[in-house]
């Protein structure tokens, strides 16, 4: 791996992108707000990210890093007390923060979809499987009838490997990875080109998990999908993505290909992460635990937000956040270390 400059091109914001039939989804400057009787909170800040087209992007961090509510902000499902504060949000050339909500609901599960962590609680218990395809199919495409609405979800099931005739049961019939498989359908059902998967894995076993991993990949291929999947997971981000975002804080701390961001990652945070991974070689060795806790969000640090945790901290750390710059080729990152500051590089507090 070759190294590149020390110091990077600082990323254009405020328009979209320019690269036709490469990048898919453009956030610019995203920030999202929640009002709370203590303060407003932002959970969202001044987030910018391409998403190609085609690909599988990884985005992790720690519980409450701002990582689900960013997939929301994509799909504009930010509800009160939040709210998008700045930004915008170009999807296929449309800025959707423009858009009514009558003309997003028509985007919204048409051409963006979302899996959610837990289809129980997004799936109606009332209503047979059928139902939930065949609603979704007619409301976007008044045209089609519910025969062929009907005939179009059970050959979807079946593409996911349930038996078709399974589409007249009802959610609690089915197990959770068979769940997370309807709600895939949902976001198929009007062959959408982005799927945001939120924490898919979480409440399945491991042989579950990687069947559902894999199933990813052959829709990705099949469908020529764009998924964005958001896991606190590091290992199912090696498992199945192109490039990963690393979030801390709300704020985007690392972006690389999974290939970069696990051979040579730069930010301390990212670092961390990866440290903390339990590994099946290393018998005997005591796990890693990163130091601290992430911040709470009504009071976040002065300065880089990870700073009060980081083991390579500077004076320059706790005064200043640092922007997040490309280091090297399609390697981004936002951290002191690799920006030029008054501080020289491994001066370090004590």
């Amino acid at each position: 791996m070759t190294e590149g400059s020390l110091y990077g091109e600082r990323i254009t914001l405020g328009e979209p992108p320019l690269k036709a039939g490469e990048i898919l989804y453009s956030l610019r400057d995203v920030s999202v707000e929640y009002g709370t009787r203590a303060g407003p909170v932002a959970a969202v800040d001044h987030v910018s990210l391409d998403i190609r087209k085609g690909e599988i992007l990884g985005l992790v961090g720690e519980s409450g890093c701002g990582k689900s509510t960013l997939g929301k902000a994509m799909l504009r499902m930010i509800s009160r007390p939040g709210r998008i504060t700045t930004g915008e949000l170009w999807f296929d050339g449309v800025d959707l923060v423009t858009l009514s909500e009558r003309r997003m609901r028509e985007i919204r599960g048409a051409r963006l979809g979302m899996v959610f962590q837990d289809p129980m609680t997004s799936l109606n218990p009332l209503s047979r499987i059928v139902d939930h395809l065949t609603e979704t199919i007619m409301t976007h495409e008044p045209s089609v009838s519910e025969a062929a609405a009907r005939d179009r979800a059970a050959q979807l099931i079946g593409r996911l490997g349930l038996r078709e005739e399974r589409i007249d049961d009802y959610p609690h019939q089915f197990s959770g990875g068979m769940r997370q498989r309807i709600m895939i359908a949902l976001a198929l059902a009007l062959q959408a080109d982005l799927v945001i998967a939120d924490e898919p894995t979480t409440a399945l076993d491991v042989i579950v998990e990687a069947q559902f991993l894999d199933l990813l990949r052959e829709l990705r291929d099949e469908f020529d999908l764009t998924i964005v999947l958001i896991t606190h997971n590091i290992g199912v981000v090696a498992e199945v993505a192109d490039r990963v975002a690393v979030m801390y804080a709300g704020r985007m701390a690392e972006l690389a290909s999974v290939n970069e961001l696990f051979l040579d990652t730069k930010h301390p945070y990212g670092q961390g992460l990866l440290r903390a991974v339990p590994n099946i070689e290393l018998d005997g060795t005591e796990l890693y635990q990163m130091a601290g806790a992430p911040p709470n969000l009504l009071h976040t640090p002065s300065g880089c937000a990870f700073h009060p945790r980081c083991p390579a901290v500077m004076p320059i750390c706790s005064q200043h956040q640092p922007e997040f710059l490309q280091r090297e080729g399609d390697h981004y990152t936002a951290c002191w270390l690799y920006q030029d500051h008054p501080v020289k590089p491994g001066v370090h507090d004590a």
